[in-house]
């Protein structure tokens, strides 16, 4: 189980791909929804404050969302109790969680492997340990680090050919979601906690910016589409411009080559609108490296690739140029295309300016030599984090990692308190 703030992951070890890609999200069942447009107002989570739901009255993912927008919309509610139990990467709301976790198997004969952000509190583990092994009962739990998994998960489609390498993994892993971005070093297996950085722009600050700018320009977008809409022009129409200005120059010299016209139809009021789609394509994933264009953006915020390179220089000296030789991309918002190549330039420039003689040097070193800088991607991009889970859940070791029922009877959820991965820089 790989649960994002946007979307939850979850299959059989040993899959390619997770056999459910669901949104993390809980709304109110067939009864609330009906109490709803009955009674005029919403059922479910007041407030998204932790008020329960019914024990068996709720629904999730794709399901929650149609019941959440028709309970809105009769009864004029916003949301339509809809709750989202993970908030920037975090489990915010446990009782939300323990109600979300979709397995349809009989948990009793399996072990599970649930992922955790880089910097989750020990409690949130031990509150996790607490619901697997007292309302599942699963037979064992193993709490993997993100960005280690998705670290092995790019070592392992690289193909490379010593097994025991998997135990000495060194990279930096860039792991932007729906609703963070991370950047986590990790030195022979072990993440250097201290380094870590996160970042508040992700996939739902795109997501914004291009709803921000349809709105500004003022196409005719329906508002209960308009959040769904904008998600679909940025996974599908957007893109990592390498140079922000030539890019205006283009669509401005051409502009039927690059613009876009969307035909769509709005099932409510049953007519067709069109969307005209122009610098946003371009602009909307420019905030990842220029984040002063985006206004949802705290003041201060770093670019990406100046918080790599910040994150790489907090670490030991001897390490620097192997997390520089090996950055690993991870999750659906590092998808646009030539992003990879994009932070891989501003990278060098970075790199290259401290090298220049007379910069920041030492005038007695006579050979400065270039760092080699390396951001890799792969096919199961997207779905890193779950495919190292995957991974490492068929390894023969993994029954000496895995947490067993047996040691959380004896010792309770302490057990889970702490991951032996992190390490102090």
């Amino acid at each position: 189980m790989d649960c994002g703030t946007g979307f939850t992951k979850l299959g059989f070890a040993g899959g390619a791909e997770p056999s459910f890609v669901i949104p993390t999200a809980l709304g109110p069942g067939t009864a609330a929804a009906a109490a709803a447009a009955g009674a005029g107002s919403t059922l479910g989570y007041r407030g998204g404050s932790g008020a329960l739901l019914g024990d068996l009255d709720f629904t999730i993912g794709e399901k929650a969302l149609a019941a959440a927008h028709a309970a809105g919309g009769a009864g004029g509610g916003a949301g339509g109790g809809l709750v989202f139990p993970v908030r920037h990467g975090v489990v915010a709301d446990w009782d939300a969680m323990e109600r979300f976790c979709y397995l349809r198997v009989d948990p009793e004969e399996h072990c599970v492997v649930v992922t955790e952000p880089p910097l989750n509190p020990p409690e949130s583990r031990e509150a996790l340990a607490e619901i697997m092994f007292e309302t599942f009962n699963v037979a064992g739990l193993y709490v993997g680090v993100q960005a280690v998994l998705a670290l092995y998960a790019g070592w392992a489609i690289a193909g490379r050919a010593d097994r025991d390498a998997a135990k000495h993994l060194t990279g930096t892993v860039v792991d932007v979601g729906e609703g963070v971005a991370h950047i986590i070093p990790v030195v022979d297996g072990f993440v250097l906690e201290g380094a870590i950085k996160c970042l508040p722009l992700a996939g739902r600050a795109v997501t914004s910016f291009v709803q921000q700018m349809l709105r500004e320009r003022g196409e005719p977008v329906p508002p209960e589409m308009s959040l769904e809409l904008c998600r679909r022009i940025k996974e599908g129409h957007c893109y990592v411009a390498p140079d922000m200005l030539r890019e205006f120059g283009r669509y401005d010299k051409d502009p039927g080559k690059y613009h876009r016209t969307l035909k769509l139809h709005n099932p409510r009021a049953g007519a067709d609108f069109t969307v005209e789609l122009g610098y946003e394509r371009f602009l909307a994933p420019e905030v990842f490296f220029s984040p002063g264009i985006c206004s949802s953006a705290p003041q201060g915020t770093p670019s990406l690739p100046r918080a790599v390179d910040d994150v790489i220089q907090a670490c030991p000296i001897d390490t620097r140029r192997a997390l520089y030789g090996n950055v690993v991309l991870s999750g659906g918002s590092t998808m646009f295309k030539n992003f990879g190549r994009r932070l891989a330039a501003d990278l060098t420039a970075a790199t290259s300016r401290r090298l220049q003689p007379g910069a920041t040097a030492p005038p007695r070193v006579a050979t400065l030599v270039a760092i080699d800088i390396n951001v890799r991607s792969h096919a199961m991009q997207r779905y890193a984090v779950w495919f190292g889970g995957s991974l490492v859940a068929c390894d023969p070791g993994f029954g000496a990692v895995c947490h067993t029922r047996e040691q959380y009877q004896e010792h309770g959820p302490s057990i889970c308190r702490t991951n032996y991965v992190f390490r102090d820089v």
